[in-house]
């Protein structure tokens, strides 16, 4: 055959396409797991940076170590329950959100997060010293203008007092939404409080610069207000009785784990 010939140009092109299609596949597969672990290790990270155990140049034996003060449990949202026949390790609260047998539709009203559905459980994360708790962490996560934002609210051990909060992946607008990453926009929330006298989440992301004696004002994200109000409702949200409400409320009055 002609190496000239359209039939053998044809019969390379395709040859070269199936082996290239072959070793990106063979690489997307064996490279699956160390992708998973990598994930899975900066969620940790992200988790305790939130809390204040580690900082964001800590490498993966410093994290695991400093993780082994976490200790996760899951809770059924709907009663406030710990869940005891499911391992947390073992629970994808975003797997079980696709799964109509395994998730929950959020009554529009209560959608404040935006987030349509949401899995029935929920992990909580605290943090241990010893046996004494010392802080508990929330993951959550709503929409904000583009994209929807994950993160962990973490509060003082009595559920109200926001010890911090940190998003670790969105898609926000870099210098306008991109700043709920600005380590000086997270300064603002410790010492806040989630809840006013009628029991309801009250903390919110305001326009401009919080007055100095509000428990509840957040300072606003200049030019980026969608993002801010998704900030707002995504805490409300999972603070709310729609979510870890019902959980709050036992711990709290049951004095704690």
């Amino acid at each position: 055959m002609s190496n000239d010939s359209t039939a053998k140009t044809l019969i390379v092109a395709t040859i070269l396409c199936v082996v290239c299609s072959v070793v990106v596949s063979w690489s997307a597969v064996s490279l699956r797991p160390l992708q998973e672990e990598n994930k899975a290790l900066d969620i940790k990270k992200n988790l305790l940076m939130t809390a204040g155990i580690v900082e964001s140049t800590a490498q993966k034996k410093e994290i695991e170590e400093a993780y082994k003060q976490i200790e996760a449990k899951l809770v059924d949202l709907k009663t406030g329950e710990y869940v005891t026949d499911i391992k947390p390790s073992e629970y994808d609260a975003n797997k079980a959100a696709k799964d109509p047998k395994r998730n929950y539709k959020i009554p529009s009203e209560e959608d404040l997060g935006n987030i349509k559905v949401r899995a029935k459980y929920g992990k909580v994360y605290f943090v241990k010293d010893g046996e004494e708790t010392k802080s508990v962490v929330f993951p959550i996560h709503g929409k904000g203008l583009w994209s929807t934002m994950y993160g962990f609210l973490v509060l003082e051990t009595d559920l109200n007092t926001v010890k911090g909060i940190g998003f670790y992946a969105h898609g926000e607008t870099p210098g306008l939404g991109g700043e709920i990453d600005n380590p000086q926009w997270r300064a603002v929330w410790p010492g806040k409080k989630i809840f006013g006298e009628n029991g309801n989440p009250q903390i919110q992301v305001i326009k401009g610069e919080a007055r100095d004696a509000s428990k509840f004002d957040i300072d606003g994200l200049s030019g980026a207000t969608l993002t801010a109000n998704g900030v707002t409702g995504t805490v409300r949200y999972w603070m709310g009785d729609d979510a870890y409400g019902p959980f709050i409320d036992k711990y709290t009055q049951g004095g704690g784990e």
